[in-house]
């Protein structure tokens, strides 16, 4: 039973990162739904099967550990460089976006550039 639990959270993870991700407004945003909700559907999904052949077969498996192991390291930082490199790319955000944290630093490096 806790294995399904974590399998169905997993599932409604993805769900509702592939619901953000058709409808929010920009790369960047939409980025942040994916990222997010992707890596903990995978995590979950994977802990549940992991569970799920330890509790009824008895067997563990190792590759099921490495692959949650690299999904939490590598989604996260894939989706911190597809953004770095769209707001470097000057990608527009939404209209609707409210604060940019960025924006000054870069002034201030582009300024530093320029001398």
């Amino acid at each position: 039973m806790i294995a399904a639990l974590f399998i169905l959270f997993g599932v409604s993870m993805s769900l509702i990162g592939a619901i953000g991700l058709t409808r929010l407004p920009d790369v960047y945003t939409r980025s942040h739904a994916a990222s997010k909700s992707a890596t903990l559907g995978v995590l979950c999904t994977l802990t549940g099967t992991l569970l799920y052949f330890l509790i009824s077969e008895g067997y563990f498996s190792i590759r099921l550990i490495l692959g949650i192991f690299f999904v939490f390291l590598t989604s996260p930082v894939a989706s911190h460089m597809i953004i770095r490199a769209a707001y470097r790319s000057r990608v527009p955000m939404a209209e609707t976006s409210v604060q940019d944290d960025l924006q000054e630093y870069m002034r201030k490096k582009a300024g530093q550039a320029e001398r």
